[in-house]
C-alpha cells in the first residue's frame, strides 16, 4: 500500500531546535534522503517562498535514522500554509509526476503541477493571513517582548500587566501602550533528569527573596506554592498559564522535551536557562535518535537567551559541554559540577563565569571571584546525606540560576539548607518514609540514569533486602526498556514487582512493556514476581506486604493517580504507626489537597 513520504507535519510556533523563529517541520518516511533530494527540496521551498512573497528565512534538514527532518521558518501568521509548502516541496522534490501524485488530496497543492500548486498555496496563504498578528509579533520582537500565542488568542505582558486578545480582534501595534504591558523575568529549566526538583527549588529560593512566583512542572501550575492547575504542564500551555497569573513577579518554567520539539518554546525571550543533564531517553520521537541529537534539542532553550541572559550548564556532562560549544551561545554561561575544582570549572572561573560545586564536603557558589558557602553536603536535605549526588547537582543548578536572577547568596544558602526537609517541598521526588524499620523511597525515576541514581541512594541505606517496583512508559524503545531492566538487575534486588500504567501505554499492547522487562531480567538471572503486571498502587501494596524491618523499597511512581494514592497510603500508614505484617487499608478519598512546591 502506498503511503505518504512524510509523517508528523506540524507548525512550530516558537524558537525551536532548528531556528529561533516560527515555522513548519515534517519528518520523511519510507524514502531515501540524499544530497540531491535535499537540494531539490531547498529549491522548491525557495520557489514557494518567492510565489508567496515571504521574506528569506532559515531552512534546516537534519538527518535521522530513517531519513531526515525538514524544517522552514515562516511568517507567524502563515504557519498552516508553511506546512503545506513543506509537504509540497518534499513530494514534488521526490517524484511529482509519479507515485506521490496518486496520493494527492483535492484542495492541496499538486506535486506534479507547479503552476497549479502555487495558485493553491497563494489561496491558502491569503485565507490564513492576519496582518495585525504579523505586525504585533514584529513590533514585540523589536522590543524584545514575549508574544504568548495559542489557537485563538494572543497575549502580551505578564502577571497583572498581561493583556489577551482574540486573534480576530487584535490591537494596532502602532498605537499600543507598550509601557503598560510589562513583563516579568523568566527562567527556563530543561534536561533529562532533575527538571522538576530544580524548578521547585528555584521557585522556593525566589519566594524567599520576596518575589511572587509562578512555576510549572509535570504536576501542574503553581503560584506561590499553591496549585492553580493540575496535570503535566511542562509545555507551552503551562508556560502561557503561568505567565498570565495575576500578581506574579517571576516565572520558572519547566520545559520538557516533548513540547519543545512538538511546537517550540512558548516564549521568545528569557533571562535564565538551565540544562540539568542529557541522558538516554525518548529516542525515536520527533527525529531524535541518539544522545547527540537530544543534547541539541535541550539546548534549543538558548535561542531565547540574549547576551544579558545566563545559561546554566552541567560541567560534568561532557556531551552537553561539547554541544554548547559547537552550537554557540549568546548568553553568559554558568557551570555546575560535583567537584568545585574540576578543570572546566577552574577555567571558567578564571574567565569570570559563575560556578557551583562541592569542595571539602561543602557546596560552594563562586560568583565574581567571591566564594559563598551554601552549606555542608551532609546537611542539605535534598542531598540525602550526600548519597543523592544527582540532587546535589540540582541544588547547584538552582543556586546558579538564582544568583543570575539577582538573589543574594545568603538567601540561596538559607533555602537549600532546609528545602526537602518537609515532604511537601518536593512531592514525588526522593520521598523517604520509614515504616516499622522498612525504608521506602518514592521517586519519579523514569530512565536508566535516573534509576541508577535512585538505586545509589538505596544502596547507601544498607538494605537487608531490596524490593523494587519496575515499569516503563510505552513510548520508549525496546532497547531503552531493556536497559532500564539491566540497571535494576545490577542492584540484585530480592524482589521485583512489575507494574503497568494503563494511561501510559502510548501505543503498546497491555503487558508488552512488562514482557520486555521480564525477559531482560530473566536473562540476567533475576526472579520476577509471578502474574500479570500490577497497577502502581497494587504493586506498592504487594511490596509493603513482603517487606520486613531492615528492607528498603524503591518505588518509582509515574501515573498521576498512582502518585496521589501511594502518597496518601504512606502518609496514613506513618500516622497509624503501621507494623510490618499488618493489613494495608487504602485511605478514604479526601478533598484534593493543594501541595506546596
Amino acid at each position: 500500500m502506498l503511503s505518504l513520504p512524510f509523517v508528523d507535519s506540524r507548525r512550530l510556533t516558537g524558537p525551536n531546535l532548528h531556528f529561533a523563529a516560527p515555522g513548519a517541520v515534517l519528518q520523511s518516511a519510507g524514502v531515501a534522503v540524499d544530497a540531491a533530494l535535499r537540494e531539490r527540496w531547498h529549491a522548491q521551498v525557495a520557489r514557494a517562498r518567492a510565489a508567496l512573497a515571504w521574506p528569506q528565512a532559515p531552512v534546516s534538514v537534519r538527518a535521522t535514522a530513517g531519513g531526515a527532518v525538514f524544517a522552514l521558518a515562516a511568517p507567524v501568521d502563515q504557519l498552516f500554509s508553511a506546512t503545506e509548502v513543506n509537504e509540497w516541496a518534499l513530494a514534488s522534490a521526490l517524484d511529482g509526476h509519479g507515485a506521490w501524485a496518486r496520493l494527492h488530496a483535492p484542495g492541496h497543492p499538486a506535486a506534479w503541477d507547479e503552476a497549479s500548486a502555487m495558485a493553491t498555496l497563494r489561496a491558502f496563504a491569503a485565507h490564513e493571513r492576519r496582518p495585525a498578528l504579523a505586525a504585533l509579533y514584529a513590533a514585540a520582537q523589536a522590543r524584545r517582548r514575549n508574544v504568548l500565542l495559542d489557537e485563538d488568542s494572543l497575549a502580551l505582558g505578564a502577571g497583572d500587566h498581561a493583556r489577551c486578545w482574540p486573534l480576530d480582534a487584535l490591537p494596532d501595534a502602532a498605537v499600543l501602550d507598550w509601557d503598560a504591558l510589562r513583563e516579568v523575568p523568566i527562567a527556563l529549566v530543561t534536561g533529562s533528569n532533575g527538571k522538576t526538583t530544580t524548578t521547585r527549588l528555584l521557585a522556593a529560593i525566589a519566594r524567599a527573596h520576596g518575589l511572587h512566583v509562578a512555576h510549572t512542572c509535570t504536576d501542574g501550575v503553581y503560584v506561590d506554592g499553591a496549585r492553580i492547575a493540575a496535570g503535566d504542564y511542562s509545555g507551552p500551555v503551562g508556560a502561557r498559564t503561568a505567565l498570565r497569573a495575576p500578581g506574579i513577579g517571576l516565572a520558572v518554567l519547566e520545559t520538557a522535551r516533548g513540547g519543545l520539539l512538538r511546537r517550540g518554546l512558548a516564549v521568545q525571550h528569557a533571562q535564565v536557562g538551565v540544562v540539568t543533564n542529557v541522558s538516554d531517553d525518548h529516542f525515536g520521537e520527533y527525529g531524535i535518535d541518539d544522545l547527540a541529537a537530544l543534547a541539541e534539542a535541550k539546548l534549543a532553550i538558548a535561542a531565547a537567551l540574549d547576551a544579558q541572559a545566563t545559561l546554566v550548564l552541567n560541567g560534568d556532562d561532557e556531551l552537553l559541554v561539547r554541544t554548547a560549544a559547537q552550537r554557540g551561545v549568546a548568553a553568559r554561561r554558568a557551570w555546575f559540577a560535583l567537584d568545585a575544582d574540576a578543570p572546566l570549572l577552574v577555567a571558567r572561573r578564571a574567565q569570570g563565569e559563575a560556578t557551583c560545586g562541592v569542595r571539602d564536603a561543602r557546596l560552594c557558589l563562586h560568583v565574581a571571584h567571591a566564594t559563598h558557602d551554601l552549606g555542608a553536603v551532609q546537611a542539605l536535605p535534598l542531598g540525602f546525606g550526600g548519597s543523592a549526588r544527582y540532587n546535589l547537582a540540582n541544588i547547584a543548578a538552582a543556586a546558579l540560576a538564582a544568583q543570575a536572577l539577582g538573589i543574594a547568596p545568603e538567601t540561596i544558602a538559607a533555602v537549600v539548607r532546609r528545602f526537602g526537609a518537609d515532604p511537601q517541598d518536593n512531592p514525588g521526588r526522593l520521598q523517604h518514609v520509614v515504616l516499622d524499620g522498612v525504608q521506602v523511597l518514592v521517586d519519579y525515576a523514569h530512565n536508566p540514569d535516573g534509576m541508577r541514581g535512585l538505586l545509589e541512594v538505596a544502596a547507601g541505606l544498607h538494605p537487608a533486602r531490596l524490593g523494587i517496583l519496575l515499569g516503563q512508559v510505552g513510548n520508549r524503545s525496546d532497547a531503552e526498556i531493556r536497559e532500564l531492566a539491566a540497571v535494576v538487575a545490577q542492584a540484585r534486588p530480592a524482589r521485583i514487582v512489575l507494574k503497568e500504567i494503563a494511561s501510559l501505554l502510548r501505543g503498546r499492547a497491555p503487558g508488552e512493556v512488562a514482557d520486555l522487562l521480564r525477559d531482560e531480567l530473566r536473562q540476567r538471572a533475576m526472579a520476577v514476581a509471578e502474574g500479570a503486571p500490577r497497577d502502581e498502587y497494587a504493586g506498592v501494596c504487594e511490596l509493603l506486604a513482603w517487606a520486613r524491618a531492615g528492607d528498603v523499597l524503591v518505588l518509582p511512581v509515574h501515573g498521576g493517580d498512582g502518585r496521589s494514592r501511594v502518597a496518601a497510603l504512606l502518609a496514613t500508614l506513618a500516622a497509624q504507626h503501621w507494623r510490618v505484617g499488618s493489613a494495608l487499608h487504602e485511605p478514604a478519598p479526601a478533598a484534593q489537597a493543594t501541595p506546596g512546591a
